[in-house]
């Protein structure tokens, strides 16, 4: 026995190349681990006229000072949606003006199986709000929203700002109420496991409006602030995970440039062109097996 001990140390000395208290050594080193690389995004800003860009010189909403955030911070991004707005490099989002919660509702299942974002901006209720429209179930209807969008695109972290301020006495009088009621959706959306996150948007002020519903540029901003900050907490959580795969663009080496359907047209005859990319649906394409 104690011939195979003395075996067993020198094997493992000569191993190690080192004394025999080197796993111990090792096991206790303090080095610290490498930091995660901040995720990659493709993100969905989700909403009404605030997420447009209505209120805003340039269009941009809080979605250029978002993206500024992001990149600085070491994301690689791209900003998804049906519409594109602004003078930004990447003006893609899925902000309708005028939009109430059911209207988002009614198109969210094909842009979010279109797009597939791993993160959704989601700044909606304003127009049920300010309208009058069936005040008694609105944050219901906002629960199923994001019911559905976490169907429809499971992988994806959800960040749902509270409804920002208003000079709009129709809205005021409506605005607290529903905001009380969205920490509990999203605590019994977290319950289930999903990636749901409540960001608060109550920074804003008047003074950061630029009529009594849109903000200004100030106030855009600190939309931005808030959401960047969702999507670090969220980040910092393992929340967000790789974009997955969606219909591929053919696209040139180096110059930017993809194959192009002007306009969308489906009419069979309809040429194809070369443009610069983007992420709308005419430079999505599917390889399809020969039958």
């Amino acid at each position: 026995m104690k011939k195979y001990s003395a075996l067993l140390a020198a094997a493992l000395t000569a191993a190690l190349g080192v004394g025999a208290t080197a796993p111990a050594e090792a096991a206790t080193s303090t080095e610290a681990p490498s930091a995660a690389a901040p995720a990659a995004l493709r993100l969905m800003p989700l909403g009404d006229s605030i997420t447009w860009g209505v209120g805003s010189p340039s269009g941009n909403s809080y979605r250029d000072f978002l993206r500024g955030q992001l990149a600085a911070e070491g994301h690689s991004l791209d900003f998804v949606g049906s519409g594109r707005n602004g003078t930004m490099s990447d003006p893609d989002n899925e902000g309708h003006s005028g939009w109430r919660i059911d209207q988002i509702a009614g198109v969210a299942d094909s842009v979010l199986a279109r797009y597939r974002p791993n993160v959704v901006t989601l700044e909606i209720g304003t127009n049920d709000l300010n309208g009058g429209y069936q005040i008694p179930t609105a944050a219901d209807r906002l629960r199923a929203l994001i019911d559905q969008i976490t169907r429809a695109a499971p992988d994806a972290t959800v960040l749902v700002g509270t409804v920002i301020v208003s000079t709009s006495p129709t809205e005021e009088a409506y605005r607290p109420a529903f905001n009380a009621k969205l920490p509990a959706i999203v605590q019994a959306e977290q319950a289930a496991g999903k990636h749901v996150r409540l960001v608060d948007m109550s920074a804003l002020t008047a003074a950061d409006l630029s009529d009594s519903l849109h903000p200004n540029d100030s106030g855009f901003l600190k939309m931005a602030d808030a959401f960047n900050t969702g999507v670090q907490a969220a980040d910092a959580a393992g929340w967000i995970k790789p974009p997955v795969p969606v219909g591929g663009q053919p696209r040139s080496e180096g110059a930017g440039k993809c194959l192009d359907v002007n306009g969308g047209n489906s009419a069979n005859g309809t040429k194809t062109e070369i443009w610069d990319g983007h992420s709308r649906p005419n430079q999505q394409w599917t390889a399809l097996p020969v039958s």
